[in-house]
């Protein structure tokens, strides 16, 4: 098998760049969502999350089909399932939590994956944080802990910031599993397309009972529900995430995870567009802070 060529620079670059702004609309799509509904809570964030993976398999499944002419490893379909359900996870948690704090919280909490693949790293492959990235993880610690004390937002919108910012660290936990098992899928040969349909349709499977059995069903929803629902799958899931599957092949999980820190930026600000939604003065100090640790953990981790 020859190796594959690694692609311009440029290529890798724009791939991150729509990547993360494509991810950025995810938190700003959800809450439209809730709003069009008029409800909010775990049994439609149940539905949000089955819905948005099952439209994005549906929409690879061209994929799939050619997947059965290849040769793939069984270790490479076992590290896909695996992050399948740590993506089911994460979207659970996290989409949950948009219910109860406010966007800048939540997008940043999500984003402290770099510290978690760090200390999994530790565990997992006995890659020991360098001093710099030990002192990043304690900043980083020290600002989600002020988060959590901070309340939600200046106009008292989020209904219970402590839930929500615990559901959305939750999250980063489950989806910092998912890019280290993601990168050894595609590591033991598996392809983006190919390992983005196993886990995409892993995660579907899923989550497809659980809003059944939390009485929120499918059906029987307005219109515009249905729309942000379609738009989530096309822009942050199938464009965003699969943009960022492609280029963790090429470069280090610590490197997508410091592009991503530009995401609760980017969610934060569109947040204040869409719903006037301003951050209270500790959720702002704390996000400060806890993207300056999660920046420093990254440099220490080169």
């Amino acid at each position: 098998m020859h190796p594959l060529k690694s692609p311009e620079k440029w290529h890798i670059a724009l791939a991150l760049v729509a990547g993360i702004f494509a991810i950025s609309t995810s938190a700003i799509f959800i809450r439209l969502a809730i709003d069009a509904a008029g409800t909010r809570g775990v049994a439609f964030s149940l539905f949000l999350a089955a819905s948005r993976l099952t439209l994005a398999s549906l929409l690879l499944l061209p994929v799939g089909f050619r997947l059965k002419s290849q040769k793939i490893s069984r270790q490479a379909v076992l590290f896909a399932v695996i992050a399948g359900a740590c993506l089911a996870l994460h979207f659970a948690t996290w989409i949950t939590s948009l219910s109860f704090t406010s966007i800048a919280a939540s997008t940043t909490l999500v984003t402290t994956n770099p510290i978690w693949i760090a200390l999994i790293s530790w565990l997992w492959f006995g890659e020991k944080p360098t001093k710099i990235a030990r002192i990043g993880i304690a900043i980083a610690l020290c600002g989600g802990i002020l988060i959590a004390l901070g309340g939600g937002t200046a106009d008292n919108t989020a209904t219970n910031p402590l839930l929500g910012n615990v559901l959305a660290l939750i999250g980063a936990w489950m989806v910092s599993l998912y890019i280290l098992c993601g990168r050894e899928a595609q590591r033991k040969g598996l392809g983006t397309g190919g390992y983005a349909i196993i886990a995409y349709s892993t995660s579907a499977l899923l989550l497809f009972p659980f809003p059944l059995l939390f009485g929120s069903g499918y059906f029987n929803y307005p219109q515009p529900v249905y729309l942000y629902t379609i738009l989530i799958a096309l822009i942050p899931q199938l464009i965003g995430h699969t943009s960022l599957n492609w280029s963790v092949r090429w470069v280090s999980p610590i490197f997508i995870s410091l592009a991503i820190l530009f995401e609760p930026v980017g969610s934060s600000l569109l947040g204040f567009i869409f719903f006037k939604e301003i951050p209270g003065l500790p959720v702002l100090a704390g996000a400060a802070i806890l993207l300056s640790g999660v920046a420093t953990a990254i440099w220490g981790s080169r």
